[in-house]
């Protein structure tokens, strides 16, 4: 299977009460690190092939099949490219929980196809392969697209946190932090806390690069 990346500006909705998210996989005829670009009505074959088995291809993290995170809902086609939304299982799935603070901070900023290419053409002149109908078989969560063009969009319905506690919950619940850790970056900011559990996890350098934003949160959580 051979697998490009198209990264796009997603729309990220209620993503804090259910872990719902839409946007576009693929973007048409932008061309990617690979020199290779999608033709609009590149994926109506395979939407409607999908359609007929009644299901949609998968939602992985970073391409990788032993790593579902979510569903996808609806997937169509339209003027811009492929359009996609889907849920985040936040509360099963420790991984989703993870994709969701790294998409929150803006650390995660793309969204990847995986397919095998039925018909192109390559144009020898530019050295571009242009996609006329591919086989979609997932969509990723990706970290590094091949597509530049465009980066993560706003988070709506951010979680309410009134209190201590309820930042306390938010931290272990929805970013993946261990319960000392949460109660230390709540109580006394990002430098209170630093475990080998949190570092292991690859979480803390996450909180690391956005201190001053955790700390800022923390008092005025404190102040209330």
């Amino acid at each position: 299977m051979s697998r490009q990346s198209f990264d796009a500006r997603l729309q990220l909705k209620a993503l804090a009460a259910s872990g719902g998210f839409s946007g576009y996989a693929s973007i048409f005829d932008v061309v990617d690190q690979s020199r290779d670009v999608m033709a609009p009505g590149a994926f109506a074959a395979s939407l409607a092939a999908w359609a007929a088995k009644g299901r949609l291809p998968a939602m992985l993290w970073q391409h990788d099949a032993a790593e579902p995170i979510g569903a996808w809902d609806e997937m169509r086609e339209d003027v811009r490219g492929l359009h996609v939304a889907g849920r985040l299982f936040v509360d099963d799935i420790a991984r989703a929980r993870q994709a969701y603070a790294l998409l929150k901070s803006g650390a995660l900023t793309g969204l990847s196809i995986g397919f095998r290419t039925v018909e192109a053409i390559y144009d020898e002149a530019s050295r571009v392969r242009r996609l006329l109908e591919v086989e979609l078989h997932e969509v990723s969560l990706v970290t590094f697209p091949a597509l530049d063009a465009a980066r993560v969009g706003d988070v709506k319905a951010v979680p309410r946190v009134g209190t201590v506690r309820e930042f306390e919950a938010f931290l272990r619940d929805v970013g993946g932090f261990s319960n000392a850790a949460a109660k230390a970056i709540a109580g006394g900011g990002f430098k209170a806390a630093s475990t080998p559990r949190d570092e292991a996890a690859g979480l803390f350098p996450l909180v690391r690069a956005h201190q001053r934003r955790l700390d800022r949160l923390t008092t005025s959580i404190n102040t209330r």
